[in-house]
């Protein structure tokens, strides 16, 4: 049996590294073998790649280069790690994946979606997270979040503007993809918000796993 893949999406702030550790963890004691992985990254050349598109001296870097670094490092990623994975029937939790280029090269950036979609079809095929859970906060909140976790990387120094148009194109998202789609408001406090990640965790594996 092919394993499943979850992926864990939003803008910065939202509280995905703690809370994918949790869902690691609820996932583990149901007795799921789990990769846990993250995009761009998730190999040495992914992880080369994502060292490139964070790093705030590549400032002024084209927005179509963006957009294909993106891809390049999500194919490798693919081929490499997460479909050999589900084959072996594990799960992949993942720290975002494509509808994050939506957001943030689409939405973001302002890059016709039809052009990310063809670059999603020669990658993807016709493959798609099986669950996205949307972590969902206000900008203000956060960025602010972020700003308290060090030195900001080239994403993080970006205008309001540019999160607002990625959170809004999340949503829009979560709305047209609603079948796969579980939005978690990450505002509340962590126990409450972990509370709603173990009830919908719980109910995917019911359905899906039986």
């Amino acid at each position: 049996m092919k394993g499943k893949f979850i992926t864990v999406e939003g803008i910065e702030g939202v509280g995905k590294s703690t809370n994918i550790e949790f869902i690691h963890q609820q996932l583990l004691a149901a007795g799921k073998d789990v990769v846990v992985t993250r995009e761009p990254g998730g190999t040495p050349l992914g992880e080369a790649i994502r060292g490139l598109l964070l790093d705030p001296a590549y400032t002024g870097m084209d927005s179509t280069c963006e957009l294909q670094l993106m891809f390049a490092a999500r194919a490798q990623h693919l081929a490499q790690v997460i479909w050999p994975a589900l084959d072996r029937g594990q799960w992949v939790l993942c720290d975002r994946f494509t509808d994050a280029t939506y957001a943030y090269q689409g939405g973001g950036r302002g890059i016709d979606t039809g052009i990310i979609a063809r670059l999603e079809d020669l990658v993807q095929g016709d493959f798609r997270p099986d669950m996205t859970l949307l972590l969902d906060v206000p900008v203000e909140v956060g960025l602010s979040r972020a700003g308290k976790r060090g030195e900001l990387d080239r994403f993080e120094q970006e205008q309001v503007e540019f999160f607002e148009r990625g959170r809004q194109a999340y949503l829009d998202m979560a709305q047209t993809y609603h079948g796969r789609y579980r939005i978690i408001d990450a505002s509340r406090p962590l126990t409450e918000v972990q509370s709603q990640l173990q009830s919908l965790i719980s109910l995917f594996m019911h359905d899906y796993t039986g």
